[in-house]
């Protein structure tokens, strides 16, 4: 079968990036999608079941700091663009364990950097598209928004980790030519998030009526975008956006952790037919984390103003539509938690 275009998508089995494979191969299927994914706790194959079988999907289960495995693969598709996602991005975890971020989200980055530009003699088609974070910027005060040109000012392992690799991309870019774009997103949240995250952490607890720990006053401010909507806009930023420049993708929906919380806690209890108040009883306010960054808030109004884009769906839809989507796949989440899943793949893919 002859394809269109030969796309690597990096990190294809985990949250973001397992919405946009399912959403490329639904949406051009003259596109060869080859998934590669490590497959660590938040890569998971079940997110992709119901396009697993389709003919322009691949998957190859592999480390992107393994050079010689990325050299080989980009001779045996000849790949005419990446997508790349592919990261460790839980800021608790990196301040544990610095070092897992810096080889996956730097030398990382790099080796892939180093096998497109090898591979890619003629840049002509080509494209190196980098996924990144808000949390390269650092904190906000209580008013103002990021956009594409604030100064960066990381404040974990995790976000500095993910603001040295916009910079390599950029400086590939700068010097070889290598034909780049980045995108910096607010937090997401949606169906198939890895529970470890706020948003899950709270359903499955009230839903399993457990503590709802929320750090320092509870008044951290994010911005929350909607997976879905975060991979259309990656999809139109790959299909329309311009060489060379950066993307701020928000969802213009900032809430403090406490008020998104209660939200949920209203949402989770109505949904399982629970007295009104069940859930927030559960609220319990634990130790800040080191760092924490105040505020973050995204202007994404380049992306609305070059590409027309905005979010689709505002947090209390959103909220609703993941709560549901949580409590009726128990199995799944079950399955995540346990990491019972892996086991249907190891005999597929040797994990």
């Amino acid at each position: 079968m002859n394809f269109d275009r030969t796309i690597l998508v990096t990190g294809g089995a985990g949250f973001i990036g397992s919405h946009l494979v399912q959403r490329l191969l639904t949406n051009y299927p003259n596109y060869r999608i080859v998934n590669l994914d490590k497959l660590t706790y938040a890569g998971n194959l079940e997110n992709l079941r119901e396009v697993e079988d389709l003919p322009n999907y691949v998957f190859e289960k592999g480390d992107i700091v393994d050079a010689a495995f990325l050299g080989d693969l980009f001779n045996k598709y000849d790949f005419d663009s990446v997508i790349h996602l592919a990261a460790e991005s839980h800021v608790d975890r990196s301040i544990a364990n610095p070092m897992s971020f810096i080889e996956t989200n730097i030398v990382g980055t790099v080796a892939l950097l180093n096998a497109a530009k090898y591979h890619w003699k003629d840049f002509e088609g080509k494209l190196f598209y980098h996924v990144s974070t808000d949390e390269v910027y650092g904190s906000l005060g209580e008013t103002g928004f990021f956009t594409e040109t604030t100064a960066y000012d990381p404040r974990s392992p995790y976000s500095a980790s993910k603001a040295s690799s916009d910079h390599l991309v950029r400086a590939y870019h700068h010097t070889y030519g290598l034909p780049i774009i980045i995108s910096n997103c607010s937090n997401n949240y949606g169906p198939y998030q890895f529970p470890e995250k706020l948003i899950p952490l709270m359903i499955n607890n009230i839903k399993n009526n457990k503590p709802l720990p929320i750090y320092g006053d509870g008044k951290y401010t994010r911005d929350w975008l909607w997976v879905g909507d975060h991979a259309a806009a990656i999809d139109l930023i790959f299909h329309e956006g311009e060489t060379g420049e950066t993307y701020n993708i928000g969802g213009n929906n900032e809430w403090k952790n406490i008020d998104l919380v209660k939200i949920l806690c209203q949402i989770v209890d109505e949904l399982l037919d629970r007295p009104a108040g069940s859930a927030e009883k559960l609220i319990t306010f634990v130790k800040d984390r080191p760092g924490h960054d105040r505020r973050y808030a995204i202007d994404a109004s380049k992306l609305k103003e070059e590409l027309n884009w905005e979010p689709s769906i505002q947090a209390e839809e959103g909220l609703r539509k993941t709560a549901k989507w949580y409590l009726d796949n128990s199995e799944w989440l079950e399955h995540v938690t346990s990491g019972a899943y892996k086991e249907y793949y190891t005999k597929m893919y040797e994990v």
